[in-house]
């Protein structure tokens, strides 16, 4: 589970660029069922795993985020049909502290991602 937040999807790959939009969705989904209080067996695991802990409290950042990946996802002629649903979460606009490893982590994939070193 990663969202590669402070890197432009332009510059993700295909695999890289809808994988993102998948795990936006799952903790979107986590955090939504966190807080209002309606966790199953199922999404419960997930609130201590780091991806989402990174989000908690910077939800309106996370929809940011969404929209941009939607941008670009539009861009390269893919039809988006999964809008995030109505929260009423007051997050911070802000995105989570810069993740230094990001690039790097990036980089050791085998994609066509367009970082450079």
């Amino acid at each position: 589970m990663r969202v590669w937040d402070q890197i432009p999807p332009s510059k993700l790959c295909r695999q890289h660029l809808l994988g993102e939009h998948r795990e936006i969705h799952a903790i979107w989904t986590v955090l939504r069922r966190a807080n209002r209080r309606t966790l199953t067996a199922g999404t419960a695991g997930y609130m201590n795993h780091p991806e989402v802990r990174r989000w908690r409290g910077k939800e309106r950042a996370l929809a940011q985020r969404h929209s941009v990946i939607v941008r670009e996802m539009e861009a390269r002629g893919y039809e988006h049909r999964t809008p995030l649903s109505k929260l009423p979460f007051d997050g911070s606009p802000r995105k989570p502290k810069p993740i230094d490893d990001q690039l790097e982590k990036l980089r050791g994939k085998n994609c066509d991602c367009e970082v450079s070193s």
